[in-house]
């Protein structure tokens, strides 16, 4: 009879999935021995929870999968949090799998112990926890489907240590996953005929064309009907940013320029995305008076703050299919506000001249890495200001990846490599992580090392957190308080992992650069960059 740890184990290798992440615990040993003797399954050993939740994540943004990560009760499943709050923020299916204590123990303040409903209630999808074996088969599937299911996100399965070694009864349950929801005739029809007369369309993308097959379908409809694409917070991969239909990002802070002419627009469709702070520009876009379609898989995120002139439920992918034998046509205008469009997003692509005294601006870096990277290469992005250029200086083109935390989350970078390197050996990763992050995750660099991974890691050296730098420089200029690092010699750490390591000191060093970044194999480079360069002028002035 099978135990309730192997029919877990058994419904995950049935969807295809076949890698786990974790960090080991005596909570879920049991779990544990279900993956030794089921081979289905790669189980990843990292070195923290919060580094195995990235990985999880990561690795479900390339297979359109649940990422799972096991992490042990109390401490484990704490550290782990960070990983189910970016999958939230970044529409990501996970499951995480707690051990928890044992059945007796539940409520009584036991050693470790964590309630997870109350814990996750405000970041995760849904939160089970099984109390008998039998319920296992039930609960998993369960954890699957709300995962996949609408608006994807994350989920947390609670497994007392116990009940993970009981014999399960119960049989294995299918997966079931709704049909995607196309929009019912009458809204196909009236969107149609809304994107016929508009002059200043805006098709703003998110998360709905992540999935296999979406970057197509986004390409085809944009095409199709003439409509030029923004993509929100931090999604610049979903569409061929060097096409002339492609009208940029919507980040942390457009120019005004941008934002200017968006607010033009005399209808903006929103598809497949929530609007979010940062993507609707701190709650200002769409403007008053701006009519507005919005389209999202999940009710529950239409009409926040937004009332739409017409809101559907449904799913992005299906609703452009819907509209494909509708009769795609644009005014004779539109041709012009595409180009508009256009050129301010090619100007915003400029990079400024200028060298520094204290090393290389980041931004050359990014330019240098577009230049280079193969057709499918896939660069992971830590939080920081180092990262700002991969979104607006260099262009990515499908099937490229930009691999980023929405949720702006740091210690994202090394562990997304990781993933990413596991799962495509074949394409070049480039992993990018600042000082901050590199000494937050940074070590799981030795798993990719462990198991002869080739990712390349950049790491920026400015000996700051410099985002929160440059925000208390507008704000109390001069008054540097807790914004400054003293870092190890990092060219040194990164020879500990026992890889070639470069060292670029200066723009005068970027041959090197680009020469360990197409070298087969595994490498470190350690970049010294400007601090200056992205500071507020008035301090690169003194």
């Amino acid at each position: 009879m099978p135990t309730a740890a192997e029919r877990i184990v058994e419904f995950l290798a049935a969807q295809g999935i076949d890698r786990a992440f974790c960090v080991p615990g005596e909570s879920y040993i049991a779990l544990l021995d279900a993956l030794h003797a089921h081979n289905a399954l790669d189980l990843v050993t990292c070195r923290s929870e919060g580094g195995a939740g990235f990985m999880a994540v990561a690795d479900a943004k390339l297979t359109g999968r649940p990422g799972v990560v096991l992490v042990s009760r109390g401490p484990g499943a704490c550290n782990a949090s960070i990983a189910v709050h970016t999958a939230e923020q970044d529409a990501v299916p996970l499951i995480l799998l707690v051990g928890q204590v044992e059945k007796r123990d539940l409520r009584r303040n036991a050693f470790q112990e964590i309630d997870y409903e109350n814990m996750f209630r405000g970041v995760a999808k849904w939160i089970g926890e099984a109390t008998e074996p039998d319920q296992a088969p039930e609960l998993i599937a369960r954890a699957y489907a709300m995962a996949m299911g609408g608006v994807p996100g994350p989920v947390v399965l609670s497994l007392p240590e116990d009940v993970l070694a009981m014999e399960c009864r119960a049989p294995l349950l299918p997966a079931t996953l709704p049909a995607p929801v196309p929009p019912a005739p009458e809204d196909a029809a009236r969107l149609a005929a809304m994107l016929r007369a508009a002059e200043r369309p805006i098709l703003l993308a998110g998360h709905g064309f992540e999935a296999a097959g979406g970057r197509e379908a986004l390409r085809a409809f944009a095409e199709a009907w003439q409509l030029p694409v923004a993509v929100s917070f931090r999604r610049q991969d979903l569409f061929d940013n060097t096409h002339p239909l492609y009208a940029g990002d919507l980040g942390l802070r457009n120019p005004d320029a941008q934002r200017a002419v968006f607010a033009e627009a005399d209808l903006v469709l929103a598809l497949g995305t929530r609007l979010t702070d940062i993507t609707t520009q701190g709650w200002t876009w769409p403007a008053a008076g701006q009519r507005l379609v919005h389209v999202c898989a999940d009710p529950r995120f239409l009409g926040w703050l937004f009332p739409a002139e017409l809101a559907i439920a449904a799913e992005a992918r299906a609703t452009v299919a819907a509209l494909a034998g509708m009769a795609p046509a644009a005014p004779e205008s539109r041709a012009a506000w595409n180009a508009r469009l256009r050129q301010i997003h090619v100007a915003d692509c400029q990079v400024a001249p200028g060298r520094w005294p204290d090393g290389v601006a980041f931004a050359e870096v990014a330019r240098l890495v577009e230049r280079i990277a193969p057709p499918d290469a896939i660069v992971t992005l830590d939080a920081g200001t180092f990262g700002a250029p991969f979104y607006r200086k260099a262009r990515w083109v499908p099937p490229q990846r930009l691999l980023v935390p929405v949720s702006g989350a740091m210690g994202f970078g090394v562990p997304a490599g990781v993933a990413a390197a596991l799962r495509c050996p074949d394409r070049t990763v480039i992993a990018f992580v600042g000082d901050g992050g590199a000494l937050m995750t940074g070590g799981e660099y030795a798993v990719a090392v462990a198991r002869g991974a080739p990712l390349k890691l950049v790491l920026s050296d400015n000996g700051s957190y410099a985002s929160i730098r440059i925000h208390q420089e507008k704000a109390h200029p001069g008054r540097v308080s807790g914004t400054t690092l003293v870092n190890p010699d990092f060219a040194q750490w990164c020879a500990a992992f026992r890889v070639p390591v470069t060292v670029v000191e200066g723009e005068g060093d970027l041959p090197a650069l680009e020469a360990a970044l197409r070298a087969p194999g595994a490498a470190a480079i350690v970049v010294r960059t400007s601090l200056e360069a992205v500071l507020p002028r008035r301090l690169a002035a003194e």
